[in-house]
C-alpha cells in the first residue's frame, strides 16, 4: 500500500537518450573520500517499473533528476 499522498502507477518500458552522470567514490590513502563525476549521453532502455511517489507534474523533466540503473553492457535494444 502506498504512503499517504503517494500514487502507485506503472511506467512502460522505453528507449531514450539523455545526458546522465556517474559518481565514483575514490578513497585516498588517508581515508579521505572524493566524489569523481563524469557524464555522457547515449541511447539506453528502461524496463517497465511500477512504483509509488507523489503525483508527477512533468515526467520527462523529473526523470532527468531521478537515480536509475542503465545496463551499459546493452545500452539499448530496439
Amino acid at each position: 500500500m502506498p504512503r499517504k499522498g503517494f500514487e502507485a502507477h506503472p511506467h512502460s518500458a522505453i528507449i531514450h537518450r539523455h545526458e546522465h552522470t556517474h559518481v565514483t567514490h575514490y578513497a585516498h590513502p588517508r581515508a579521505v573520500v572524493e566524489h569523481l563525476l563524469s557524464s555522457h549521453r547515449h541511447e539506453h532502455n528502461h524496463s517497465r517499473i511500477e512504483h509509488a511517489h507523489p503525483p508527477h507534474e512533468n515526467v520527462p523533466r523529473e526523470h532527468l533528476h531521478e537515480a536509475h540503473i542503465h545496463d551499459h553492457a546493452h545500452p539499448a535494444e530496439s
